[in-house]
């Protein structure tokens, strides 16, 4: 009977033991993400965006030919208030189809998250010379305009119709006057709830045309170049900045 009972007994560990186990397994949620860009309704992607007509909230038709962005501070956030960072920054090249995924990298325990990012780098991280990648890609702000890094770079031309003329957005540290600067990140939070689960895959939704609307209409006849010395361009940019992204599909 003892025998018996022994038997019982540590067969109940091991089946609690192996519980535990699985429990633990499936309370780890790697993460993944898709950045998908559009311009209001028209779908923008690596193999279209340079044959593009679009025309702003201004009016004005134009073309892109270059648009590149960083995102860093990649977190999820959940119900307790407590963030989990899922990766530093993350560098998108609109030509470049390979660089609209990435993973997180680490990974969190499943439930319900929102999900907030840095638009550019925070003072903090915004450092000359300090990332080697955005420095092969060519991706540092001036020194005489403040340095660190870009946040944006769109390049393009307007009035296609007529006499195409160049356009640069390009966005980052505001100079106020010379050697006084003013940091122009964003901080983006975004409210709808996010089910995580192990796999789960975000959409983040990027609309370009957010950047010449809302709440700032932007009249590229008035800014065109060079917007990176000037200071209300650049504040402009960074109030039009906080609505361009949205949460799309989630799949898990």
């Amino acid at each position: 009977m003892r025998k018996i009972l022994a038997l019982i007994i540590a067969t109940s560990l091991f089946i609690s033991c192996g519980e535990d186990q699985d429990d633990n397994i499936s309370s780890n949620a790697n993460i993944s993400f898709k950045l998908s860009h559009s311009f209001n309704d028209t779908a923008v992607t690596a193999e279209n965006f340079t044959d593009l007509d679009l025309t702003n909230a201004n009016g004005e038709v134009l073309n892109i030919e270059r648009f590149r962005y960083l995102i860093s501070r990649i977190e999820l956030i959940n119900s307790s208030g407590l963030a989990y960072k899922l990766k530093d920054y993350k560098f998108t090249d609109l030509a470049e189809i390979d660089s609209y995924n990435f993973n997180g990298d680490i990974s969190i325990p499943s439930g319900n998250y929102t999900l907030k990012l840095i638009w550019g780098f925070n003072e903090e991280d915004n450092i000359d010379g300090a990332y080697q990648d955005l420095n092969t890609a060519s991706w540092n702000w001036p020194t005489p305009l403040g340095g660190g890094y870009h946040f944006l770079q769109f390049d393009g031309k307007y009035n296609i119709n007529t006499t195409p003329t160049a356009f640069n957005y390009h966005n980052g540290t505001a100079r106020i006057s010379d050697g006084v600067f003013e940091q122009n990140f964003v901080t983006i939070e975004l409210a709808n709830p996010i089910f995580v689960t192990n796999n789960t895959s975000i959409e983040l939704k990027l609309d370009i045309a957010e950047l010449f609307k809302n709440p700032n209409t932007w009249d590229l006849n008035v800014l065109d170049t060079p917007l990176m010395p000037n200071y209300s361009a650049q504040k402009m940019m960074q109030e039009n900045i906080e609505s361009v992204f949205n949460i799309g599909e989630i799949s898990n």
